[in-house]
């Protein structure tokens, strides 16, 4: 038996008993999508924070965890 197959069985007898199924949960970002916040904001033209003999070209890798 699937999995689709088990989800359809438990919403026929859900709805059989007047119940819904709840709805699944909402996803969280991977912690590799999550921006830090930083004090100084970094702009384009500023020294980068990772390379500071470089402009930053706001890529914003100084943002993230380097995933």
């Amino acid at each position: 038996m699937t999995d689709e197959e088990i989800r359809t069985i438990v919403r026929q007898v859900l709805a059989a008993r007047g119940l819904q199924a709840p709805p699944p949960p909402a996803p969280r970002p991977h912690v590799s999508h999550v921006r830090l916040t930083m004090v100084a904001a970094t702009e384009p033209g500023n020294p980068c924070v990772i390379e500071p003999a470089v402009a930053c070209n706001g890529c914003g890798y100084c943002l993230s965890l380097g995933y």
